[in-house]
């Protein structure tokens, strides 16, 4: 079984082999003269006008993949393991969204029947670990997000009990990630601490309706994360008001960082409201984070990549987990929140830069591959309202299946996986079908 901490380091490590997927093939070592990192983008930028990608239909491709993806990964209690990252209730929650799409409304019925299948095996594997610390009120890697998932999906086959039972296990969680430290690895970062477990709260209302968490609840643990953050600033004299680490690294980054921490914070205005001290310190923090992005747009993965320790650009790490395609949500929300110019102007670069270095070698995921770049744009859509984001976007998705990528891509070590394979790009093509409510899983920032 694999060990979470692992886990939690799987988004920056990737093993080559074989890719016998039907739209996916081998990878074939690229030239030394072209990036390690990235396919060269050599594709078509919006001209204006009608755009020719939303002509093609996705509807028969998205088919496909789902079927590769639920033909190959069979629901076990022991597939479970990794929660929503790794682990098959991420393909339930695909399975889950897709279903909401109008596009596949003669399929609803039989999408829902197929994420019970795999959220069965995900809901005994979390009972199984009920007393785990680490994983009960963890959001991507734990209990917390099986049962965030399996509420929303008897939810929506009209299962009153069991969604309510779900729900409230989730809610029971909260106790769990309110002490300070409460994991001594960090317990603020996004796959196992406080911020994932209140973006699952996000992701919820949206479901359920607002309300249904106890605001004293959420109060709590947005409190927890600040005065972790400031005691941690404090000690180690950070130039930051508010800083954290997992597993003794200072991470910037969506995956485990500062990034993502704030933008949890910012998204429960009522909390901000209540405590204007503490909005202060969130946006001096993010004023901090802005600061440090470089010249071509991207964000340090980490404190210890900052002045004469930082990585060449030709090796920047340009992925959801680590970089820019993870930052630009924080600075949409705080665009979104303050309205000052200088957040929307660093999301255009983050933009710029991903349409430059975001047809990642690494695969078709949304944690480190095209998918998770393809998600930018649509953030960038919405935010905007700009077409050459919806073209990017469309371009990106059909890269994933151009010789170039089916012949060159290399495979993640869950290839049928939300974050790491196939599930997330299902995700990302059916979002680019309804681009103006797209939003990254459970990363939503309107």
């Amino acid at each position: 079984m694999l060990q979470l901490r692992n886990l939690a380091v799987l988004c920056s490590s990737v093993i080559s082999k074989a890719w016998n997927l039907g739209i996916i093939q081998a990878y074939h070592s690229a030239s030394m003269n072209t990036p390690k990192r990235y396919f060269i983008n050599n594709l078509l930028d919006f001209q204006g006008g009608d755009d020719p990608f939303t002509q093609q239909n996705w509807f028969s491709k998205i088919q496909q993949t789902i079927n590769i993806i639920t033909d190959r990964q069979k629901p076990s209690v022991k597939a479970a393991d990794g929660g929503l990252y790794v682990g098959i209730a991420g393909i339930g929650y695909m399975l889950y969204q897709v279903s909401q799409s109008p596009a596949f409304a003669g399929e609803k019925s039989r999408l829902l029947q197929k994420a019970l299948e795999y959220i069965g095996p995900s809901l005994e594997y979390a009972e199984r670990h009920k007393s785990d610390k680490l994983q009960k009120s963890a959001f991507l890697l734990g209990n917390a997000g099986i049962y965030a998932v399996a509420a929303a999906i008897y939810h929506a086959i009209d299962d009153k009990n069991n969604a309510e039972r779900y729900l409230q296990e989730y809610i029971a969680s909260a106790s769990n990630c309110k002490p300070i430290n409460f994991l001594r690895c960090g317990g603020d970062e996004l796959f196992v601490g406080r911020a994932g477990y209140l973006s699952g709260i996000l992701w919820l209302e949206k479901i359920f309706g607002k309300g249904i968490f106890p605001a004293k609840d959420v109060n709590e643990i947005c409190r927890s994360i600040v005065e972790s953050g400031r005691k941690y600033a404090q000690h180690y004299k950070s130039p930051c008001p508010l800083m954290f680490a997992y597993y003794d690294v200072e991470y910037l980054g969506a995956a485990h960082g500062l990034c993502a921490i704030l933008q949890m914070l910012l998204s429960f205005h009522s909390y901000l409201q209540s405590d204007p001290r503490a909005e202060q310190d969130i946006k001096a923090s993010v004023d901090y984070l802005l600061s440090l992005q470089t010249r071509s747009g991207n964000f340090p993965c980490a404190t210890d990549e900052l002045g004469n320790r930082a990585r060449p650009e030709s090796d920047e790490l340009v992925h959801w987990c680590h970089g820019a395609p993870g930052v630009v949500y924080l600075m949409a929300k705080a665009y979104l929140y303050w309205k000052e110019d200088k957040y929307l102007r660093s999301c255009v670069k983050c933009g710029d830069l991903v349409w430059t270095k975001g047809l990642l070698k690494k695969g078709p995921g949304i944690c480190h591959g095209v998918a998770g770049s393809g998600y930018v744009f649509l953030l960038l859509y919405r935010l905007t309202g700009d077409p050459k984001y919806l073209h990017r976007a469309h371009a990106f998705a059909d890269f994933l299946y151009s010789p170039e990528f089916t012949q060159g891509a290399r495979t993640p070590d869950s290839p049928y996986s939300l974050y790491e394979g196939l599930a997330g790009t299902v995700c990302f093509l059916v979002d680019m079908q309804m681009s103006d409510q797209a939003a990254f899983p459970f990363l939503d920032v309107f």
